[in-house]
């Protein structure tokens, strides 16, 4: 890395150059510098925080099923083997996307040769008066740790010797994956791990809901999923209210569009996406829902040498797949960790000077954990349906080879091994 003095015509701020800059430590731009990496190009990976989390186990931190240190790992010691790559912990506050640029918190401008962009993206609480305020949100490790402690200081309210007279409401918005696996999970925790360990009948004093406006579960997923799902789901105990959606959110609880109204102390925000600030005022090419527009080859449309990856991106779905309309691939962990390994092989084409290649994304399908012994997964691009155990181990093996390092699969298995095979799953300290 190449660094100079401010100078006048740079405005007295300090400048820093790089052959290739990735922003977002996530999939995308984890799978982008490892392989660039391996070829030994200079890589500067910014990020706000010094980990990589692995987000669709978030919920599991949440439910105190994984610890932090078995979803979130450190950037550096990912990258220790590779000399060429540092990591930058900083903000980025502003992107100039003509001039290949970041500035950071500190005014420092970081240009390179070519930008990377794979920030992720925000929970969007579509303007409901109190969400943002009064929700938790389920986006970062952050996110599920406060989430853990908020729990576990409700079940040891409920678990009080001294007696909880009141109910104590759990309110889940939005029926997708991550609304359905935190669902399953917390009203599992409640049934299964600790309802029979004490005699206060503590399962009848907790009720989870999950609140969604359409009329099913899973919505990606097949018919035969959503009915599976919700079968699940109602025998654990989760209250569904479908074809409703929040309109306000207190610390007291939600008022929905039909006019009713849940009394809950904890409201989870599952119920959608949407741009950082930091992409919404940036100079970039904007589409459906804030993401950024990318060509086949994963280069920002009319910005040579700028590349977006993973949930920010419009990525073109070359094999049609909206009926043979043109569509734009789901934002999913898989999509972006395989467009961070085909940008890269692009970026050492553009090094050599040889042609990019387009991307196809190479659709081995969906999952989605219910709770012990029950999944749901749709394989392939065919979506060829399996469900209950098989599907519930599957999910288990896709996820741990995911992890980044092996001491993390080594633990989150020993974790799941104690979890789902017996009742012995230790309530965590809470310091909050």
């Amino acid at each position: 890395m190449t660094s100079r003095p401010p100078g006048p015509e740079d405005g007295g701020q300090q400048v820093v150059h790089r052959e290739v800059i990735v922003v977002g430590g996530g999939f995308a731009g984890l799978a982008l510098a490892e392989r660039l990496g391996r070829e030994d190009v200079e890589v500067l990976l910014i990020d706000r925080n010094n980990y990589h989390q692995f987000k669709p186990l978030n919920y599991q931190v949440a439910t105190s099923q994984l610890g932090i240190s078995e979803v979130g790992y450190p950037l550096r010691g990912i990258f220790r083997r590779h000399s060429s790559v540092k990591v930058a912990v900083d903000e980025v506050v502003a992107v100039d996307p003509g001039e290949r640029s970041v500035t950071l918190s500190d005014g420092t401008v970081c240009t390179a040769r070519i930008l990377v962009l794979g920030v992720g993206v925000d929970a969007n609480f579509f303007g409901v008066p109190g969400a943002e305020e009064h929700s938790y949100p389920m986006y970062t490790l952050e996110d599920a740790e406060r989430l853990s402690r908020r729990l576990i200081g409700e079940l040891d309210r409920v678990d009080s010797p001294l007696g909880v007279t009141d109910a104590v409401d759990v309110v889940i918005v939005g029926g997708g994956p991550t609304g359905v696996e935190l669902a399953g999970a917390i009203a599992e925790n409640l049934r299964v791990v600790i309802g029979p360990r004490y005699d206060g009948g503590i399962t009848g004093k907790v009720t989870v809901h999950l609140v969604d406006h359409g009329d099913a579960l899973l919505k990606p997923f097949s018919g035969a999923s959503h009915s599976y799902a919700r079968r699940e789901l109602e025998q654990l105990g989760v209250q569904l209210h479908f074809g409703t959606s929040v309109t306000h959110v207190s610390a007291d609880g939600v008022e929905l569009g039909d006019g009713g109204r849940i009394d809950a102390g904890t409201v989870v925000w599952a119920g959608g996406q949407r741009s950082p600030r930091l992409i919404a005022d940036s100079a970039l090419p904007l589409g459906h829902g804030g993401r950024i527009n990318v060509n086949d080859d994963l280069t920002v449309a009319g910005h040579d040498g700028v590349y977006a990856l993973g949930d920010i991106a419009l990525i073109p779905d070359t094999h049609g797949g909206n009926g043979g309309k043109p569509a734009s691939l789901p934002q999913l962990g898989s999509v972006a960790q395989q467009s961070g390994q085909h940008a890269a092989r692009n970026i050492l084409a553009d090094l050599a000077g040889r042609d990019r290649t387009g991307f196809r994304y190479r659709d081995k399908g969906i999952m989605a954990m219910i709770g012990r012994g029950a999944a749901v997964a749709e394989i392939g691009r065919s979506r060829r349906q399996i469900q209950g155990h098989v599907a519930f181990l599957a999910w288990l093996g896709v996820h741990v080879m995911l992890l980044p390092s092996a001491w993390q699969r080594v633990a989150a298995v020993t974790s799941w091994v104690t979890d789902y095979g017996t009742s012995l799953r230790p309530r965590r300290i809470n310091l909050g």
